[in-house]
């Protein structure tokens, strides 16, 4: 029932006098139906199906179901909109200049700590952000299962979808997991989905237009390039092809602002991967923002940086963002975000906190910055290791 949005016919024994519904009017089951009535559509087709083996013993002692039916149940995923509401959606996805990728903060036991995530997203809110992406690399979406993935999406649309978009990160380098987690998160209500190129199993160029326009087929997307993590390059040749479809929002670009600044010449919308280079990419290469790690701590500082040209603040925040990446992400926004208290200081294997060295200078280079540049923290400590909770199985 949660596959592709389309018309299911289910054959069905009622008992005689049943008086659901065995049929919708032709105008019902035509245009866009929201999640709500699909549900109870599939619901009542489900409760049926059940009901027809419980007459088919009931023929063998004796009993005959006096009719059968056939019902038209339409799983619909998403919410109906018309095409006008539909392009408006995408267009407002494609304004947005900072979009924050969202860490995911755990309890104790490695589950998700919810009251933290709350609040993270909403100082991401007050601080001028305009969308988050959850599940991320980040947010890392690569440690959790399907089931938690699509929870904290739907959790982020039922309690911010409101306040800014939320793109939920449900590419896979399988197309047909990507394409699953994707309708589920439109499902939910996601505002558009975040899709890499297929990694490790790797595709030819074909290949990988095939993959996205399928998952495009689904809904708005974001495409991200990061050839540092995937190992393959998405050509512009590629992305030129990508952007003919009309759910093509644009690209999420992390190989430097020479590429930005040619997809922008020819109407690419795009946004930098690259914290330190999104100043120069939004003022300078034509980038509409970025898609920052670093505005997880200072969400007002590149909201600045986005609304206004600024070299002096751009420089004065490059230590941080420098220090975020000295190891792979998400290791050092998982340990500076635990060294200012916004989050527990508990890491999902295979990720690890900086050395006591590195943490030191993080705390220089905070201090150095000003910690009224970090809402709702006045303290950065360096921490014991021991203070941290590192875990292999949650």
């Amino acid at each position: 029932w949660f596959g592709r949005s389309n018309r299911r016919n289910v054959t069905c024994d009622w008992k005689k006098g049943d008086s659901r519904r065995t049929s919708w009017d032709e105008d019902e089951r035509q245009g866009d139906v929201d999640v709500v009535w699909g549900t109870k559509i599939m619901a009542r087709a489900l409760q049926a199906t059940r009901g027809s083996w419980k007459n088919r013993r009931n023929e063998k002692e004796g009993w005959k179901p006096s009719r059968r039916v056939n019902v038209a149940a339409r799983a619909v995923l998403t919410p109906g909109r018309t095409q006008g509401k539909q392009q408006e959606r995408r267009e407002s996805v494609k304004k947005c200049r900072l979009i924050t990728a969202i860490k995911t903060p755990y309890l104790n036991n490695g589950k998700f700590d919810l009251e933290a995530f709350d609040r993270l997203v909403e100082m991401q809110a007050n601080q001028g952000v305009e969308g988050i992406i959850v599940g991320g690399t980040t947010g890392e979406g690569q440690l959790m299962s399907w089931d938690e993935h699509i929870m904290i999406i739907a959790h982020a649309v039922n309690n911010y979808g409101n306040q800014m978009k939320i793109i939920g990160n449900t590419g896979s380098n399988s197309t047909r997991e990507a394409l699953h987690a994707t309708e589920q998160g439109f499902a939910v209500g996601m505002h558009a989905a975040l899709q890499i190129n297929p990694y490790y199993g790797k595709t030819s160029e074909k290949g990988l237009i095939t993959h996205f326009q399928a998952v495009m087929d689904e809904g708005p997307c974001i495409v991200y390039n990061v050839p540092g993590r995937t190992a393959q390059d998405i050509t512009p040749r590629v992305v030129e092809k990508m952007a003919e479809h009309p759910n093509f929002l644009g690209m999420k670009e992390c190989t430097g602002n020479e590429r930005i600044s040619n997809y922008a010449a020819q109407g690419i919308t795009c946004w930098s991967g690259n914290d330190d280079e999104a100043h120069d990419a939004r003022h300078q290469a034509g980038a509409t923002g970025v898609i920052s790690v670093t505005s997880n701590v200072v969400p007002g500082v590149f909201a600045k940086l986005m609304a206004e040209e600024d070299g002096e603040l751009a420089t004065k925040v490059a230590p941080l963002a420098n220090w975020l990446f000295r190891e792979p992400n998400p290791v050092g926004i998982n340990t500076l975000m635990a060294m200012t208290g916004l989050v527990k200081p508990v890491f999902r294997l295979p990720y690890v906190p900086y050395s006591k060295e590195l943490r030191e200078e993080g705390v220089r280079i905070l201090n150095d910055l000003g910690l009224d540049s970090v809402p709702g923290v006045t303290e950065v400590r360096a921490m014991e290791d021991e203070e941290f909770t590192i875990l292999s199985r949650y």
